[in-house]
């Protein structure tokens, strides 16, 4: 079996496993060992990935092809680059982290975790396809189970929330299959069979007109997902009304798909579509990058302040994707690398936070800094990187989209780059006025002098987050060639 396949098949043997658990401890325990292994394939896959690259001349690697439904062409078709190892790396570490936070869940941790591991197998599954049939597949497996994760272990209006995202992703998932059919009509325009082998297409001359009519559907179906403005309000919803972990994998991961997606499918397929129209999408980031920081700043409930803050954020790798060069699709890659990091580990200290003081409302929290010192020294070091300061991810991503945004003579262009930079003005206000408010001065309720200590399978969830956030910060170079030199294909299709 090859190594990508035990992507799909470990979770899928640990969902088995978790059916015939009989308690928490041995659920979790199972949990715990089949996501370490994920993680372990993950790193693993780093280095065969290193290593295959020094001897081939081959971008994807580590491909399989098996015939699935002959009739259309229909295929399991597998492989990697530089940019799917990297948020393959992301999920695992990500879905091992969530395991942690959820150690102590009480209402159905078998269900939970069964969920939790099924939501996974759709994004590793998203992220491996060659095929955008088995591709749509997996899309809908990662987005299927949050209805569920949010509307039985959520809080809040959880019903609602967990319907609204469910309605909206679906409603974009009809707008994406139209779009995947069209370029599968279109993908023998050379005279060769009907194929939805993404790398086959990619060296079809696709009509231009078709480029121009299928582009927006193929980039609006997916980047939904990424919380594209003004779709993005099932996200802050979802959020506010998810439980850690799925806060976690729903802004960490989950959200993550849109910009995969729009890369790997919208801009590689229909360069020449995403040329016409970046001007109207380019406007449409722009906005969702200040809007969204601007409502951070007006929020006092810690997962909305967040949850708005990732619509800024993810706004600046569609920006960045729109640019179509190379710096401002490598900041892209690094942008949702060090996002899904970040916010992973925001939520994961939210929640900690929640259930000490029961409560997400800044105003009603204060001194914390004196009463549950580890969070709240954490939570700084993520808003220092959520602002972008120089040695942590975010400042790397950044710097890389801007630069690359700029690069641009357009006015457009450099005018939309101007206004999305001063959203890093805003992220700073937001950011310090939650540390300023909730972790600084008295402590504003007696109760919060003997909170719960931070148990160690806490600290293990906010090492494994923190840690990429710092080294990819300090020594970026190697990510960032590997991300280089993924990207060789995609700009050879705007040449």
């Amino acid at each position: 079996m090859d190594m990508l396949t035990l992507f799909l098949v470990v979770p899928f043997i640990t969902v088995l496993a978790l059916i015939f658990s009989k308690n928490l401890k041995q659920a979790r325990t199972i949990a715990m060992m089949g996501s370490f292994i994920q993680l372990g394939m993950a790193i693993n896959l780093i280095f065969a990935y290193i290593k295959e690259r020094a001897t081939h001349t081959d971008i994807m690697l580590f491909r399989e092809d098996v015939v699935w439904f002959e009739p259309f062409n229909i295929h399991y078709s597998i492989g990697v680059d530089g940019i799917s190892v990297a948020l393959l790396t992301l999920t695992a570490i990500v879905v091992l982290a969530g395991v942690f936070i959820s150690w102590k869940i009480k209402d159905l941790p078998k269900e939970f975790f069964i969920s939790l591991l099924v939501l996974s197998v759709g994004v590793y599954g998203f992220f491996i396809s060659l095929d955008l049939f088995t591709m749509f597949v997996f899309f809908e497996i990662a987005v299927i189970p949050m209805y569920l994760l949010i509307g039985i272990w959520g809080s809040g209006p959880k019903e609602y929330s967990a319907m609204k995202l469910t309605l909206m992703l679906m409603g974009a998932s009809a707008v994406l299959l139209v779009g995947v059919l069209g370029i599968y009509f279109h993908s023998n325009a050379d005279g060769g069979p009907l194929t939805f082998n993404i790398l086959e297409i990619a060296q079809v001359n696709i009509p231009v007109e078709v480029q121009k009519l299928f582009f927006p559907l193929v980039f609006i179906g997916f980047a939904v997902i990424g919380a594209l403005f003004p779709f993005h309000t099932w996200s802050p919803d979802g959020h506010a009304s998810a439980p850690t972990a799925v806060s976690m994998l729903h802004a960490g991961v989950l959200m993550k798909l849109g910009g995969y997606g729009v890369f790997r499918v919208a801009m590689y397929l229909l360069p020449e579509g995403a040329l016409h129209w970046s001007w109207f999408f380019i406007i449409l980031s722009a906005m969702g990058v200040i809007y969204g920081a601007f409502a951070a700043i007006k929020q006092t409930d810690l997962k909305y302040i967040n949850a708005y803050s990732s619509v800024s954020h993810l706004g600046l790798v569609l920006f960045a994707l729109l640019m179509m060069n190379a710096t401002a699709w490598n900041g892209a890659i690094l942008q949702s690398l060090s996002h899904g990091f970040m916010t992973a580990l925001f939520f994961a200290l939210i929640g900690m936070i929640y259930e000490r003081t029961h409560t997400r409302n800044i105003m009603q929290l204060g001194g914390l800094l004196k009463v549950i010192p580890f969070i709240s020294v954490i939570y700084v070091i993520a808003g220092l990187a959520s602002l972008g300061l120089p040695g942590f991810s975010g400042f790397v991503a950044e710097m890389n989209i801007f630069v690359g945004a700029f690069s641009h003579e357009d006015t457009l262009y450099r005018v939309t780059t101007i206004v999305s930079v001063a959203a890093i003005v805003v992220t700073a206000v937001y950011i310090l006025r939650v540390v300023a408010i909730m972790l600084l001065g008295p402590v504003k309720n007696d109760a919060y002098l003997s909170l719960e200590k931070v148990t160690w399978y806490e600290k293990t969830g906010i090492f494994l987050l923190l840690i990429p956030i710092v080294a990819i910060g300090i020594a970026p170079l190697w990510l960032s060639n590997l991300i280089m030199e993924s990207l060789q294909p995609f700009l050879h299709g705007l040449m």
